[in-house]
This record gives C-alpha cells, sequence and structure tokens, in this order.
C-alpha cells in the first residue's frame, strides 16, 4: 500500500509501522536478507531493539492465529524456521542487543513458541541461544582485559618521569627490533578491537537519549564503549611513537628510533592496517617530536613524505580513500588471509557515518522515514563487517603485544598516561 514506497525496485521510505511489519516473516514470505541488516541497523534511530523484538515477536505470534488449533499447528510448523532464522541473524549480527535482559526474555518465549511447531527448530533456537551467551561472555571478558589496562595506566606513579628517563623503561626496538615484526603484532591488536565492535556502536553515537527514556540499560551506557576503547587505542599508540623518539638522550638514537618507526608504518601500509599507520604519522606530527629539527636532519625523510602524502588529509583524503579502494579490491580477490587485511583509519570511518547521518533527515515530511539514508548507513558498516572478520594470520609475540599495550607513555604534561593530549616538552634539547 502507500505505507512503503519504491523507485526502480528498491525501497525508498515507508512509515514506521510498515516498515516493522516488512520484517515478520509469513508462512509464505521471508524478508530480503539485505533489508533485515539494514533495518535492524537503524531502526534504533526510531525506537529500541526492544520494543522491535517484541513487536516483530507479537505479530508473528498474532498471524498463526486462527482460533482452529490444528490449523495453529501447522502455521507454527510452517513460520517456525523462518522466524529461527530472522533471530539467528539478529543474535548473530547485533548480539550486543541481547545484553538487555528483556530481549532474553523475549528469545526464550520465541523458543517456546517454536516448540509447539517442531522439534528441529526449538533445537536450533537452543544452540542459538547458547551461541549468544558465549558472544556475551567473550565481550565482558574483553570490556574487563580494556578496564584494567586503562586502570593500570592511570595509577603508575607520579616518580615515572625518572622512570622513563632510566634504563628501566624497554624501549621497543630492544623489544623488537624487526619493523615487519612490530606492524604484524600492531595488526593483531587492531583486528582483536576491531572484531569487538558492534556494528550497532556506529548508530548508536547519534541516537540521542530520548527525555523520556528513563529505562535502565539501553541508552544509559551511550552502548559505544568498544569503539571508544578503540578509539583510546590510536591516541595510545600515537603516544607510544612518539615518547619513544622522545626519550633517548643522543640525538643519534632518536634520528634511529624516527626511521625505525617509518619502517614500521611502511610495513603497516603494505599490510592494509591504515589505522596504525595513521598513528604512527600522528606520533610523529606531534610537536614533541616534529621540532626535533637536528634529529630529522639525520633522517632521510623519503619514505616518510611518501606515506604522509598517501595519508594527506587535503581533498577529504583523496590519496588515502584510493589506497582503501585498492586493498578492498586486494582483500575481495584475495587467496589467503593475509592478503584480506583491510582496517581502515577508523576516526575517518566515524566521521564520514556522521556526516551521513548529519547530512540528510531521518524522516521525510510525509512523516515516512527516509529509506534511502539507511540503505547508505548499511552499505558503509556493511563493509566494515566484512574487514572485522579477516582472522589475523601472524604469529603472536606476547611479549611484543604486552609492551605495546602497556608500556608507560608521556602524554601532554610529560606526564605519563594512557589518555590523549598533546605530550610534554621534550627535555633533552633537540
Amino acid at each position: 500500500g502507500q505505507d512503503m514506497c519504491y523507485h526502480d525496485n528498491s525501497l525508498v521510505s515507508g512509515s514506521l509501522e510498515a516498515l516493522i511489519q516488512h520484517l515478520v516473516p509469513t508462512v509464505d514470505y521471508y524478508p530480503d536478507r539485505s533489508y533485515v541488516f539494514t533495518f535492524l541497523l537503524s531502526s534504533r534511530l526510531f525506537l529500541h531493539p526492544y520494543e522491535l523484538m517484541s513487536r516483530v515477536c507479537h505479530l508473528c505470534v498474532e498471524q498463526q492465529r486462527s482460533g482452529d488449533p490444528l490449523l495453529d499447528k501447522i502455521r507454527v510448523c510452517e513460520v517456525a524456521p523462518k522466524l529461527v532464522q530472522l533471530l539467528t541473524e539478529w543474535t548473530e549480527t547485533f548480539p550486543y542487543d541481547f545484553r538487555d535482559e528483556r530481549m532474553m526474555r523475549c528469545l526464550k518465549d520465541m523458543t517456546h513458541h517454536v516448540a509447539r511447531g517442531d522439534e528441529y527448530s526449538w533445537r536450533a533456537m537452543q544452540q542459538m541461544t547458547q551461541r549468544l551467551i558465549k558472544r556475551l561472555s567473550a565481550l565482558g571478558q574483553y570490556e574487563e582485559a580494556v578496564a584494567a589496562l586503562s586502570a593500570v595506566a592511570l595509577e603508575r606513579p607520579a616518580s615515572l618521569k625518572n622512570k622513563l628517563t632510566s634504563a628501566q623503561r624497554a624501549d621497543a626496538m630492544s623489544v623488537c627490533d624487526d619493523p615487519f615484526v612490530l606492524a604484524q603484532q600492531l595488526t593483531h591488536i587492531e583486528l582483536d578491537r576491531l572484531s569487538f565492535i558492534g556494528p550497532e556502536e556506529f548508530i548508536q553515537t547519534f541516537a540521542l537519549k530520548d527525555p523520556l527514556e528513563n529505562h535502565k540499560g539501553f541508552f544509559r551506557k551511550r552502548k559505544t564503549s568498544n569503539l571508544e576503547a578503540y578509539v583510546n587505542w590510536f591516541n595510545r599508540l600515537s603516544y607510544l611513537v612518539a615518547t619513544e623518539i622522545c626519550l633517548p638522550v643522543k640525538k643519534k638514537h632518536r634520528a634511529r628510533a624516527i626511521e625505525f618507526f617509518i619502517d614500521v608504518a611502511q610495513e603497516c601500509f603494505n599490510i592494509g592496517n591504515f589505522n596504525s599507520l595513521m598513528a604512527i604519522i600522528t606520533g610523529m606530527n606531534m610537536s614533541p617530536v616534529s621540532r626535533l629539527k637536528k634529529t630529522w636532519s639525520k633522517v632521510n625523510t623519503d619514505k616518510f613524505d611518501i606515506l604522509e602524502h598517501q595519508m594527506d588529509p587535503s581533498s577529504n583524503f583523496s590519496n588515502y580513500r584510493t589506497a582503501l579502494r585498492g586493498a578492498t579490491q586486494r582483500s575481495e580477490t584475495a587467496h589467503s588471509s593475509q592478503e584480506r587485511i583491510v582496517i581502515p583509519f577508523f576516526s575517518l570511518l566515524i566521521k564520514d557515518i556522521y556526516f551521513l547521518n548529519e547530512g540528510c533527515a531521518s524522516r521525510l515530511t510525509t512523516g515516512h522515514i527516509n529509506f534511502e539514508k539507511l540503505w547508505e548507513l548499511a552499505k558503509q558498516v556493511s563493509e566494515f563487517l566484512v574487514w572485522r572478520q579477516v582472522v589475523c594470520p601472524f604469529q603472536r609475540d606476547r611479549r611484543i603485544l604486552q609492551f605495546l599495550v602497556t608500556s608507560p607513555v608521556f602524554n601532554e604534561d610529560g606526564e605519563s598516561s594512557e589518555s590523549p593530549g598533546s605530550l610534554g616538552q621534550n627535555v633533552y634539547g633537540k
């Protein structure tokens, strides 16, 4: 009806009611997979995942009610596998929605409901729930580990300044003197952290809290914590690079550190790890590093100039976007997991999605939801999902990884910390 508008066979807008109904499987209908992803992703701009879940489940159950018990059982049998498929797509792509106990209760109710139909669907629901619980407990462990790292960084003693200058702090090159291996370990950290970001976190960034909505759970913790932890990692890596370069007392040692990190950056570029690449360049451009004029005069900067050119922000990062497209094409035809790696410069991805959201209205003047915008958001986020699921092929080196995530770094006032800021003055002359 008029509740959904199409143009050239693609859905351009619809009322919220019609869009919800369009998600509900029936005996002879199952929504298109790209529709399922797109609507589950962005529906949270308009209503809680829990509201959506309860409405979908309610509609699904109601449609099967005819008043004739036998017919009902037959209908449940026919729709059950489709309902299971929909809930599987939901729990596997947006598992974090189910940290809300009401979502879990809904899942339980549906398990009872399909059990009236056939044993197969009931068993599928049990297995789905098991997988979901496993995923959520892995997430809980990851969050605890990230929180513990931040706590360690914050409670370091004030005497750290002395410690940093003394020989007590291992420097990067003593932990790993091979730029290729260091780039590989950085890639492990990037992919680990990427793998825990839920696709919905990109959208939740601008799903603003409704003042009437004081429901426990959903928007209270902005639900973007893994995304924020990842941005913090970028900042930490920039500071680590700056710290490593500024610490040595001798010019030639500082120059060696600069050359080493240029090589690491080059290896990151070759791997397709643009996030670490950009963090290293950012660290080298921090004022304590960039003002070491005499040190830089000892460095051959040809390689660095090329890398900086690749990541040059002018005309909206067009060089980087070209390189990213190249890496994405390589990834699509890859024969090995190493060729599959694409780690985007992450803050830019967030910015792109943010501007896409700001750039056009979510609702049209008719009150319809602007589905063209939702398709665009989904396109950006689903690309991220493909990058996120690459398994890192390199060997892990625990000692190097440990160094990268825990080694003390300077922040703006020369104190050590994990927090962003603008790195303290280098006290050791130029």
